[in-house]
Order: C-alpha cells, then structure tokens, then sequence
C-alpha cells in the first residue's frame, strides 16, 4: 500500500492493520510477545509494584527524546539521526540535547529544569541506583554537553531551537522534519535571568554528579555555572519578556526570575562551597521570595526547590545561617499534606495529587521527589515536621510520596500505568511525533509535515513504544480517554520523568529490589 494511499484512506481497519506492521519492524516483536516490555511483578519485601523496572525504563525513556546523532550503543533503536544542522542559522553548533516533549523543538528553559532535576536526583539517590547509575549519568550527559554549546559564548544562552509555532503545525517524525531550525537567545540587551539561572543550576548541579567520576569534565561545568550565573544576576528580566512570540504560550516565564536567582544560587553554593554564594543567598533571599507562599514545583517555579534543597544546609550540614529554610520548607510541605493544617493541595477522588488540567503529572513527580528528599533530610537531623499543632514524620511524608507513584504506576481507578511499557495496561496513544508515526527502518520514504495528521487523529495505537515515558495524566475525576490529540493528558514530558528517577531508585531499595 502506497503512503499517500493510506493517508487518504478513511478505512479504521487499514490503519490498525498498517500500523500494527510498522509496529512489528520498529519494535521487533508483536504486541501479544508481552513479555519483551510488560513489567514482571516480582514481590520484594511486600512490594506491589517493581520498582527497579520502572527505574531502568524512566532513564531508558530520554533516549526516546534525543536529538542530534544517536550514538552506536543507542537502545531506543526505532529512533534515528536528527537535527545535525542546528545552530546554522546563526552559525553555532548547537546538535544534540533533547526534545521536550512530543513535538520536534528543543526548549532551553525546561531542558536544564530537565537536567537539574535528573543531577539532583542522582546526588540524593544515586548511591542506590547501582547499574543504572551508569545509565542516568548518561542522561545527565547528552544534556550537559549541548548546554556547554549553548552557553558557548560569554553573555550569550542559546535558548532555543526550532520554531514552535510552525513545528506545531506538522506531525512529522524528527528525522524528517524541514520545519525552520530558528535560533532564539538572550544577551544582555533581551535579557533572560530565568533561563540563564535555571541553566546555572543544570551545570552545578551536574558537577556535583561527575565531581569524582570525571573530575576534568565537572570542572568545566562549575566553571562555565559560575559564569552563566553571573550574566543572569547582573542583566535581569524574564526571557519571555523578549522572546514572548517564540516561547509563549509554550513556555513562558510566568513566575518571573527571581525563583530561578534564588534556586541557581543554591546550587552553586552547594557546588563550589564558596562563601559568596551563601552571602548572596544571606543578603538577597527575601527578596528574591524565600518566603513566598507558593506549592507548585515545576520547570516555571522552583521556590519550593530552592527551599528543601537550602534546608539541607541547616538540617544535615548544621549551617546557621540557613535556618530559616526549615520553616520555609516545612510550609510547604504542610501545604501538600492531605488534611493537615495549612494545606491547599487538591486531590482526585483515586488520591493523585492534582494541580492543574495540563500535564499535571509533572507535579506529582516535583512533589514526590520533594517529599522524599525532604524525609532524607529530616531523618538525617532527627527531627519533624510542624504544621500548626500537628507534627509529621519522615514516615509520614514517605508514605505520601509513594501513595503517588503507586497511583502512577496503576494503584488508581482505572488500573493503568501511566508508565508506557510498565504493567499489562498503559497508555497506547501518546502524544508523540516519533512514537505515533511509522520508523525510518519500516518505512525509510519521507512523511510530510501535514501526512502525519491522519495518523494523529486515527485511534490506532503508536507503532514505537517510546518505552518509560510518563505522560500527562488523568483529570481531576481520574478519567483518562487515551486520545492522542488530547496533549493535556497523553503527551510525556522529560521533566516529568526527571524527578521520578530518584523516587523510583529510593523506593527500589527500600524494597530490596536494588
């Protein structure tokens, strides 16, 4: 059958059929050969779910989201090269890094949230990960290595790769695609303190994670950390201020850039230990609101971030001058608690933690992470937390955490993991170019910009299993329709998948399953 012939076609049964034979040749094996992808529930320790699967196939997931050239020992293998020109249109090399989400565009903004979030994930937890460690520091370095290009020149980020609007209005594979690979950036004259800080945190965080197993390389993290950070503090204001019609309404900088002064300064502190960091933090905290009274954790807001990871100076390193960040962080972390004093956070009727109709996923994994890195830190100190008059353990707040990944992982209303490739029932129509189109190996011709759109408004399920992508989620009822068009809920983001890696290596352990 001709590719034209099958777009035009209207028939749901030859699309099933179609798709199911690209399915074969992308993945190798059919969808009845369950066992190659669904999770074998091994019980570890009562443990109702295996969490080490879910692990290795979270960190197998940012390899589905690649862009530049794929290495040999590339295990998504229904991927292929793309984006080897980026950078040309302003004459920098900006190959590699990752694509956000299910489209073809590589955002600097929640790129580096990306990264921070993958870095701090393996500082807290990495010493659980065993042989996956390998694998997420890989991750942390096909980020790392296209944000050293991107910050290349000195007052200069890279922000931005591909123009969202028009690669929005094509449904086409990576390797294909012939949308403009615009360059957008901020310098001192269009300011972006917001990214710039967030990309600080990236680089410092990561140097932390490469500090002992390739020293030379962590150096030239810090060092060009240092520097990004630099620019953000002296030329201040939001990149979407700037670049509003090329990052709006994808990813504007609602938030403001004080969070991400605040948050990237804490990293550095944390990474270079120097004193300059922690007197800029001293001098400017408030200002930049340490003590604003906000919940939502994600690539736009990193207040309640900033606040556990400085907590941890006072609580574990027993650093004075930031004991006010206990408080901090204790109120937010009363602000999520279900039924305690001062909280505010919604939940659905099944008990996911629900803040907005939008990928909301994304939250649930902030939190989660936040939740556990905090019990950490509070079981180091030996101490708890204080809302109003009820006081709550670090057991406590384990408990919330897991409540959550459970119900991602299929504890929930519907039964379904939210996980592709984790359990028997996951969503089979994300939103996602790649994974919805047929791969290059079964189907080498170019599909058009707009040929695609059959394929996305069809219900057949994806032919490439973009294995470990953690999608959007359920409504506030726990309804999920599994529809591809709907991006709300069945598009995977790789900031939602970032922050589970360590819920999912803590939880793994503790069950004895790592």
């Amino acid at each position: 059958m001709a590719l034209l012939d099958f777009f035009s076609s209207s028939y749901a049964f030859r699309v099933t059929m179609f798709l199911s034979f690209f399915f074969f040749l992308c993945n190798g094996f059919s969808y009845s050969d369950s066992s190659l992808f669904y999770t074998n529930h091994h019980r570890h320790n009562l443990a109702k779910h295996n969490y080490k699967d879910a692990l290795t196939k979270s960190i197998l997931f940012f390899e589905g989201q690649r862009s530049g050239k794929l290495p040999p020992n590339q295990r998504m293998t229904w991927r292929r090269d793309s984006g080897l020109s980026d950078g040309s249109a302003l004459h920098v090399d900006l190959v590699g890094g990752y694509y956000d989400a299910g489209d073809n565009v590589k955002f600097g903004f929640p790129m580096a949230f990306t990264t921070t979030m993958l870095s701090w994930s393996v500082i807290e937890f990495g010493g659980l990960m065993k042989s996956e460690l390998g694998n997420a520091k890989v991750a942390i370095r096909w980020a790392t290595d296209y944000l050293l290009k991107a910050t290349s020149r000195p007052n200069t980020i890279y922000v931005q790769v591909g123009d969202a609007n028009k690669d929005h209005s094509c449904w086409e594979r990576p390797e294909d695609m012939d949308t403009q690979r615009s360059v957008f950036k901020v310098d001192k004259n269009t300011p972006g303190s917001d990214v710039a800080a967030e990309t600080a945190a990236a680089l410092a965080a990561a140097a932390i994670v490469f500090r002992k197993s390739d020293p030379s390389y962590s150096k030239i993290l810090l060092k060009r950390a240092m520097r990004v950070f630099a620019f953000a503090d002296r030329y201040r204001g939001t990149y979407s201020a700037g670049l509003k019609p090329d990052v709006c309404p994808f990813y504007c900088s609602f938030s403001g850039y004080q969070d991400e002064l605040l948050w990237g300064a804490a990293w550095l502190q944390k990474a270079t230990r120097n004193l300059k960091y922690l007197n800029y933090i001293k001098v400017n905290g408030q200002i930049l609101g340490a003590a604003e009274y906000d919940n939502t954790f994600g690539w736009d807001n990193k207040h309640a971030g900033a606040r556990i990871l400085l907590s941890k100076g006072f609580l574990v390193q027993k650093m004075k001058t930031l004991g006010e960040y206990k408080g901090h962080a204790d109120n937010f972390i009363c602000s999520v608690i279900p039924g305690a004093p001062f909280s505010i956070s919604q939940y659905t009727p099944g008990g996911l933690l629900f803040k907005m109709a939008d990928e909301n996923m994304q939250y649930v994994t902030s939190t989660s992470f936040l939740l556990l890195t905090y019990a950490k830190y509070l079981t180091s100190a030996r101490t708890v937390v204080h809302c109003g008059g009820s006081v709550y353990t670090p057991g406590h707040l384990r408990a919330i955490a897991k409540r959550q990944v459970d119900y991602l992982l299929g504890d929930n209303p519907l039964r379904m993991s939210y996980m592709v490739g984790y359990g028997p029932k996951f969503p089979r129509r994300i939103h996602h170019r790649g994974s919805s189109l047929p791969c290059v190996a079964s189907h080498p011709a170019k599909i058009q910009c707009h040929q695609g759109f059959s394929i996305m408004h069809s219900q057949s399920p994806n032919p490439n299993f973009l294995v470990g992508a953690v999608i959007g989620g359920p409504d506030k009822h726990d309804r999920f329709p599994d529809v591809r068009s709907d991006y709300e809920q069945s598009e995977p983001a790789t900031y939602i998948n970032a922050p589970l890696v360590g819920a999912l290596a803590d939880f793994a352990h503790s069950y004895g399953q790592l």
